[in-house]
């Protein structure tokens, strides 16, 4: 049976990410880049598709696993009957071709290995040509070539590497794997051991920077972490995920191609990092979306590639039979080409946000946002697909339009608090058009809320969002309204749903799980409201989904206990970031994100 998308941990070297499955076997691997093809998809298939194993080759007892503190290197521990095998594992940040380090140890008695390496690159679709030079294998097809190296020689079966080996106490074998093209030679092997050390060092560096110092300390570094290993330092993008097809039901449909960098993230995205003390990380998030946006503001996307591409063309994957079945595979993302209002928000928003915090501004900036400005003057009222991406008809969604407010009120404090020249008097009267339409169409007396679409009488998680967002204060009786209904329809097992997928027209069969990012964003609303000690316990509830090294995929099912989507997931782990900042100091006042 496939591992528990929980039962993987991270590795990553900052442009580029696997899985390690708590049974030694690294079962999704792209080299060089985040979204370029997979060359271990067993995750998405079996091991035919390409996994590279290392572990005890008989039974094990327990198996236990942990990251170094403050750090990305992986450590597992298999207990055996014989004795402890500890594997390590990390990707030394980059100064040339990417690399992956694999180490086993002997911790006590002596333990049989097996070390099992099958190269499948194009997601498991290319078998490779595996040749031997000079004591190292390369395996190539098309542009892509691995190289491997080691203390143990493997033997090469039908393009398998394959090596079975013992070790007593103390004795230890290493490993290391090189992707280059494959038109050049592989290049000079780095040293594994040092590597590994310097690995460690560079990331307990990096967390030496984090400046929380609350009570969730350990679980906000971990999640800065991630986020570091999810950006694409060449650029300062960060993807999603690292993953695709990760199912949101487990057998479903609903499996996306996450390895792409969302604008609806932005503001939090930025938040986070500056409340942590990341100054460079945000100024290079900002760049890059500076630089993804650039251009005319109706050919914007709601989603970029690493570099900032905007060709993401989905297409199916069909050799692959997905998570447990589940299927189709897919590649690319075809909602880039959905017109979500609520972009101009999330961009007008984390550029403010960037300039209050004390990001060196860019010339071009304020240019930039005035022309988003005048496009969304004259579009703000058409309907869009929403935040949510849904694949039925465009409607009037009520977030939609809160961020279409936010993006001129922000515009509007730009100008008043830095002196930068616009129409302030046409931008204030559209703001209050905008703020009287949202609370005419997209409210409900009956219902007592805010609803999902103008017209419609079904709820969404994203409304929690508007006291965030400043568009209304916490206490005014239509946000209490809207938190206590969602409270009592979206919740399951005490999570939150994005929306009732049963209700909502969203062009796809099944449901889903509970959403983590918006579980969180409700123990913020609950303690805008001042219910401290509820937002608390389901912070608290939040934290025990972590899997055991703290990680989050993008849903949780309440029923089965399993997280699902993509994993882990940026958005969960912001959220976890923020939240926690929000609870640690709950009477500090909200980074003007919270009044007009």
């Amino acid at each position: 049976m496939p591992l528990r998308i929980e039962d993987y941990a991270l590795i990553g070297d900052t442009q580029s990410a696997g899985l390690v499955g708590n049974d030694g076997s690294i079962d999704w691997l792209c080299f060089p880049r985040f979204d370029s093809d997979s060359c271990f998809a067993a995750l998405l298939g079996s091991e035919e598709h390409g996994r590279w194993r290392l572990a005890p080759a008989g039974g094990v007892r327990r198996v236990q696993r942990r990251y170094r503190p403050g750090t990305l290197v992986l450590e597992t521990d298999f207990e055996t009957d014989t004795g402890t095998l500890r594997v390590i594992d990390c990707m030394p940040p980059r100064s040339r071709q990417p690399d992956l380090v694999r180490e086993a140890v002997c911790v006590s008695g002596h333990v049989s290995v097996s070390l099992e390496l099958a190269i499948r690159f194009g997601y498991g679709s290319r078998t490779p040509w595996v040749h031997r030079i000079d004591g190292r294998y390369t395996a190539m097809a098309g542009p892509d070539a691995l190289t491997l190296c080691g203390d143990v020689l493997p033997r090469n079966e039908d393009a398998t590497l394959r090596a079975d080996f013992s070790l007593s106490e103390g004795q230890r074998a290493r490993f290391l794997l090189t992707w280059h093209p494959s038109h050049e030679p592989p290049p000079e092997p780095i040293d594994a051991a040092t590597a590994a050390a310097q690995t460690e060092a560079w990331w307990r560096q990096w967390s030496g920077h984090c400046t929380y110092e609350g009570p969730w300390r350990e679980e906000v570094l971990r999640s800065l972490i991630v986020l570091k290993a999810l950006t694409y330092s060449p650029t300062g993008g960060i993807v999603a995920a690292p993953t695709t097809s990760l199912p949101e039901a487990l057998g479903g449909v609903r499996n996306w191609d996450y390895r792409y960098c969302w604008l609806r993230d932005a503001t939090f995205t930025l938040l986070a990092l500056l409340d942590a003390g990341y100054l460079e990380e945000a100024q290079a998030w900002r760049d890059w979306l500076l630089r993804a946006v650039a251009g005319e503001p109706a050919e914007i996307q709601i989603m970029y590639g690493v570099a900032g591409e905007r060709r993401l063309t989905e297409e199916r994957l069909p050799w692959l039979p997905g998570y447990q079945g589940a299927s189709p595979v897919r590649l690319g993302n075809g909602a880039v080409c959905q017109f979500q209002l609520d972009v101009f928000g999330e961009v007008l928003d984390c550029l403010y946000q960037a300039r209050r915090a004390g990001v060196p501004p860019r010339e071009e900036a304020w240019g930039l946002q005035c022309h988003l400005l005048d496009f969304l003057e004259s579009n703000w009222e058409r309907p869009d697909e929403g935040i949510w991406e849904v694949r039925g008809p465009p409607r009037h969604f009520t977030h939609s339009k809160v961020m279409a407010w936010v993006a001129v009120d922000r515009a509007i404090k730009n100008s008043e608090r830095f002196g930068l020249p616009g129409t302030l008097e046409r931008w204030r009267a559209l703001r209050e058009r905008i703020h009287a339409q949202v609370c005419e169409h997209g409210y409900d007396a009956g219902r007592g809320s805010f609803v999902q679409a103008y017209g419609s009488k079904e709820l969404d998680a994203a409304l929690l969002l508007i006291p965030q967002m400043g568009f209304l204060p916490p206490s005014d009786p239509r946000v209490v309204g809207t938190v206590e209904a969602i409270q009592r329809e979206l919740c399951e097992g005490g999570f939150v749903r994005r929306y009732d997928t049963g209700r909502t027209e969203d062009g796809l069969p099944g449901g889903e799980g509970t959403f983590l990012a918006c579980s969180f964003w409700l123990a913020d609303a609950l303690s805008l409201l001042c219910r401290q000690d509820e937002a608390r316990a389901l912070f608290e509830r939040l934290l025990s989904l972590c899997n055991d090294v703290g990680l989050l995929a993008e849903e949780y099912d309440p029923r089965t206990k399993r997280q699902l989507g993509n994993f882990p997931q940026a958005f969960s782990h912001v959220a976890l970031i923020n939240t926690a900042r929000k609870l640690t100091n709950p009477n500090c006042p909200e980074p003007e994100r919270s009044r007009g």
